[in-house]
């Protein structure tokens, strides 16, 4: 037997703005039956899990044990202006002089999440 991961759930204050960034974001759509004040909403992801947004009363205080990843379809320093004129903040920048690296970004929420080397960028890249 297995399990299969149904969604990759965050607490929020805000579930259905969080969730207009994040479709945004992936460009995939919010679930039709949500609308403002919703407690709960979620990203409908193309295949796999859902991103479920689920409205709780605490905010968040610490760095995330859990985040995504993303790898853009265009080159990862377009991709971070991109995320960044949607709202969200460079947290770190780990990118490197030679290409190499992420940079570590917060929704507007400040869930942390990379955006990595887009499959372009890491064959452009020449061996060291």
């Amino acid at each position: 037997m297995i399990s299969v991961v149904q969604n990759v759930a965050i607490d929020c204050a805000d579930p259905y703005e969080l969730a207009r960034f994040w479709s945004a974001v992936t460009g995939r759509p919010l679930d039709p039956d949500s609308g403002p004040g919703d407690r709960e909403t979620q990203v409908l992801l193309g295949e796999g899990p859902v991103l479920y947004f689920n409205q709780v009363p605490e905010p968040k205080t610490a760095k995330n044990r859990i985040h995504l990843c993303l790898r853009p379809d265009t080159s990862r320093d377009l991709e971070v202006e991109r995320l960044l004129g949607l709202g969200a903040t460079l947290v770190n920048d780990l990118r490197n002089d030679d290409g190499s690296g992420w940079a570590v970004l917060a929704d507007p929420e400040g869930n942390e999440f990379c955006v990595l080397r887009s499959d372009s960028d890491r064959d452009g890249m020449k061996p060291a």
